[in-house]
């Protein structure tokens, strides 16, 4: 028999990964993603396997990344302002070019 799929096409169990898969596939820090998941709630929750293994459900974190992708190509993120460079001291702008 070869090999047909991951393991929930052979389970039927939802795929876990562990906190290293996961920053493979989400590019934020840990502090951030705890931010996300504890204090947003928008983060897929993660479980305990045991008390010192730690997982999400990699359905969860797929679906939150495509929201993600599609609230940002519809306008919806929120997106970080720029910096005021008017204000630096290195290499100040004049007034009239800060607001490019």
């Amino acid at each position: 028999m070869g090999y047909s799929g991951p393991a929930t096409v052979l389970t039927g169990l939802p795929r876990t990964i562990r906190r290293h898969e996961l920053r493979l596939i989400v590019p934020l820090a840990d502090s951030t993603i705890y931010e996300i998941q504890k204090k947003r709630g928008e983060f897929p929750r993660r479980f305990n396997l045991t008390p010192r293994c730690v997982v999400w459900d990699l359905e969860e974190v797929e679906v939150w990344l495509e929201q993600r992708r599609q609230a940002s190509l519809a306008r919806r993120a929120k997106v970080a302002p720029g910096p005021y460079v008017g204000q630096r001291k290195a290499r100040p702008v004049k007034a009239q070019d800060a607001d490019i």
